[in-house]
């Protein structure tokens, strides 16, 4: 069983920036994250591989930046321009072949003045 141990949310004012990190227990192929705002499905944003090649949802394209340490099992998100509709509880993900096999606990993010 892959624990994620997710780290970084908070309170951010819109336009402004914040970064979530993500450690995995082991190595793992896929790590991802994902965001749930209130009455909303789960929305998957940002998705990286061992080798690279993040992609990312329409949503979140160009202002979210998802990165990994493979060396330290860890994947970070770092959010620009932030919105208040960006305001979510946001989960990593890890898989070996696809990006939701275990789960973080989930950590809020708010975008408010």
């Amino acid at each position: 069983q892959v624990q994620l141990v997710e780290s970084g949310g908070g309170l951010v004012q819109p336009g402004g920036s914040l970064t979530l990190s993500c450690t995995a227990s082991e190595s793992i192929n896929v790590m991802a994250w994902s965001r749930q705002a209130p009455g909303k499905q789960r929305e998957l944003i940002a998705t990286i591989r061992k080798e690279g090649n993040p992609n990312y949802a329409s949503s979140v394209k160009d202002r979210f930046f998802i990165s990994r340490d493979n060396a330290k099992n860890s994947v970070d998100l770092e959010m620009r321009y932030l919105k208040p509709e960006d305001t979510a509880v946001y989960y990593c993900s890890a898989g070996y072949y696809g990006p939701h096999d275990y789960w973080g606990q989930g950590t809020q993010v708010t975008v408010s003045s």
